[in-house]
């Protein structure tokens, strides 16, 4: 009988998660998320302890997730949160972290 496979709200969770696992790219969602506009990475830089490229690599890295999104704006890209997958994520994380029903399993917490 093969195991079974992992829910996609396990596989969202873990892409969040994985979102998250910088300081960078948290300090980036808070930044983006209290202006509530879009900036450009040069606009960001001065502000946090990374190069540059490092910096175009935790961008990249919350566009994949969905977390943000740019617009572009030649010569530049201006970044935001991409609100619609913010609220979805702010709702499967809640859900992750609700208070579980009552345990009748062996384990013993």
């Amino acid at each position: 009988m093969p195991k079974p496979s992992f829910t996609e709200q396990q596989k969202q969770i873990a892409g969040i998660a994985k979102a998250l696992s910088h300081p960078a790219r948290v300090y980036i969602l808070q930044k983006l998320h209290s202006m509530n506009a879009c900036c450009t990475s040069g606009e960001m830089i001065g502000d946090i302890p990374i190069a540059r490229s490092t910096l175009s690599q935790h961008l990249k890295e919350l566009k994949y997730a969905g977390l943000i999104q740019g617009e572009i704006e030649p010569p530049m890209i201006k970044y935001c949160i991409n609100k619609e997958n913010w609220e979805i994520t702010r709702k499967i994380i809640n859900e992750f972290f609700k208070p579980a029903q009552q345990n009748t399993g062996d384990c013993k917490p």
